[in-house]
C-alpha cells in the first residue's frame, strides 16, 4: 500500500491493518509501524496501547507481538454458516416473527442476520416493509420478496470475507434514515464489554445502524455469548433486546440478566 493512501485511512481500519501485519511477522517495532503507516510514534503507540487493552497484541521492548497462541482469526461468511446451522435458523425465525406489516427493517451482515432474512422472505403475509442491509448476501436472499418487500443497500466498500459494505461511504445513508427495528450480528456478548466483533470497519458500521433504529436487537448463537473480541459495538444498556440460543452457557445468561440485559433464549 502507498504512503499516501495509508494516510487516509480511518483509524479503526488502520487498526485493523496493524494485527494483520503483526499477524504476519509476529514481532514488528515501533519505527516499522509508523514508516509503513506514515504517522508518528506517537499515533504508534496509541494504536498499539487500544490494541493492548482489547487483548490482541502484546507490547515488548521496542515494539510488539502477536499473543501467545496466536490471534482469533475471523472465518469467512461460508465457514462460520456451518457452525450451529440450525440454532441460527431457530433465532432467525424468531426474529423474524418481530416483523410486522408497514414496518422499516436494517438487517446487519452475519449469518445469524442472514438465517433472519431468508425467514423474512418466507413470509408470505408481510407487505410494505422496506429491508435496509449492509450484507450484499442478505440482499439477494431476499430478492425473491420484492414485491411484498423493498430492499435498500448502503453502498459502501466490498469486503469479501463477509460479503459486507463498510467505510468509506458505508454509514452515509444510514445517517439518513431512522427504521423502526434494527438486528444486529456479533462475535462476542459480555458483561464487561458489552457487545463486540471481531473486525474493526464491520465494528463500526453496526454502531451506526444501532444509533438509526428506533429498537435494537442483537442476535448471536450461544458460542458468542462470554466472549470478548476487538471492535467495541455497544454497552449492554444500549441494544435492548439480546437473543441467543440453546447453546448458550447458563451462567453466563445469569450474569447478564442480572446486568439488566434483555436476554431470550430460543429452543
Amino acid at each position: 500500500m502507498l504512503k499516501e493512501e495509508v494516510e487516509q485511512l480511518p483509524v479503526t481500519l488502520r487498526r485493523e491493518r496493524m494485527l494483520q501485519l503483526i499477524a504476519e511477522r509476529q514481532f514488528v517495532r515501533v519505527a516499522d509501524l509508523a514508516d509503513a503507516f506514515s504517522i508518528s510514534d506517537v499515533t504508534v503507540r496509541t494504536d498499539l496501547a487500544a490494541l493492548e487493552l482489547s487483548h490482541a497484541v502484546r507490547r515488548v521492548r521496542g515494539g510488539v507481538i502477536a499473543p501467545v497462541g496466536g490471534n482469533r482469526t475471523e472465518p469467512t461468511f461460508e465457514q462460520a454458516a456451518v457452525e450451529f446451522a440450525r440454532e441460527k435458523q431457530r433465532i432467525g425465525e424468531h426474529a423474524a416473527a418481530m416483523v410486522s406489516s408497514g414496518m422499516s427493517v436494517i438487517i446487519d451482515v452475519g449469518t445469524t442476520t442472514t438465517a433472519i432474512a431468508r425467514a423474512l422472505a418466507a413470509r408470505t403475509d408481510l407487505e410494505q416493509v422496506v429491508v435496509i442491509t449492509n450484507g450484499l448476501n442478505i440482499a439477494l436472499d431476499l430478492e425473491r420478496a420484492i414485491g411484498r418487500l423493498s430492499v435498500v443497500v448502503t453502498g459502501g466498500t466490498l469486503r469479501p470475507l463477509q460479503h459486507s459494505l463498510v467505510n468509506p461511504m458505508a454509514t452515509l445513508l444510514l445517517e439518513r434514515v431512522h427504521a423502526d427495528l434494527a438486528f444486529i450480528g456479533c462475535n462476542g456478548i459480555d458483561v464487561e464489554h458489552g457487545v463486540t466483533n471481531v473486525n474493526l470497519p464491520e465494528a463500526e458500521v453496526k454502531q451506526r445502524i444501532l444509533t438509526a433504529a428506533e429498537h435494537s436487537v442483537v442476535v448471536a448463537d450461544g458460542s458468542k455469548i462470554g466472549q470478548v473480541h476487538l471492535g467495541r459495538i455497544a454497552r449492554l444498556d444500549q441494544v435492548h433486546r439480546i437473543v441467543t440460543g440453546p447453546s448458550a452457557p447458563a451462567d453466563e445468561l445469569r450474569h447478564l440478566r442480572a446486568a439488566g440485559a434483555e436476554v431470550v433464549q430460543v429452543e
